[in-house]
């Protein structure tokens, strides 16, 4: 089905554009949300004289991308994260996280269009991420992963430590309140050794 856009609408198209649809797409999301037009003559009829309007927003967008790829570019954003010796991230740094950096900075895109490679970085070092702007522009924004190894050394020497502090704890708390024990301490309160102790029969 040919349908004419009504606004902007993600993974599809822009106010004004005309597109070829799925029947039930069109009827059952577009159209019940006036996203779009069925396309005849009358709806092409309207939006050529809306030309002049659609014309000058899209011009508008063009230069607020252009600025924004300015400011991108100008940018390098620096996330740590704890890491091995080795490099490697305790973790991963995905679009979500240049997107709340960039958010720090007063920096505001659409996270979708933030491409990380291999969309997470497991090692510290220097990348450079692709963000989707207006149309087919496209900004670089530098990035810079750094390891915070002394921090996680230290958590991973300490770890391996309390466990075994806490199982010897229990095992001496349970060894002091065994039936065993119990019967030891009565039988000296008593003044009387084990091999004292009264027979069952």
């Amino acid at each position: 089905m040919r349908v004419i856009l009504n606004q902007d609408v993600p993974n599809l198209g822009e106010l004004g554009d005309v597109k070829d649809v799925a029947p039930g797409y069109a009827r059952n999301f577009l159209f019940p949300r006036s996203f779009a037009y069925a396309f005849n003559k009358k709806t092409q009829g309207l939006f050529e004289k809306r030309q002049a309007e659609i014309e000058a927003l899209k011009a508008a967008k063009r230069s607020a991308s252009a600025s924004l790829k300015e400011k991108l570019e100008a940018e390098e954003i620096v996330i740590g994260v704890p890491a091995g010796q080795n490099g490697k991230l305790y973790g991963a740094v995905t679009n979500a996280s240049v997107y709340d950096e960039l958010l720090k900075k007063g920096i505001e895109v659409d996270r979708k269009k933030i491409e990380v490679p291999g969309r997470s970085i497991k090692s510290v070092g220097s990348y450079k991420i692709l963000v989707k702007l207006y149309d087919k522009e496209e900004a670089t924004l530098r990035l810079l992963v750094q390891g915070q190894e002394v921090k996680a050394e230290e958590r991973s020497a300490d770890e391996p430590a309390r466990p075994r502090r806490e199982r010897r704890e229990r095992r001496h708390e349970e060894e002091d309140d065994s039936p065993e024990a119990q019967m030891r301490n009565f039988l000296a309160s008593q003044g009387l050794k084990p091999e004292d102790e009264p027979s069952q029969e």
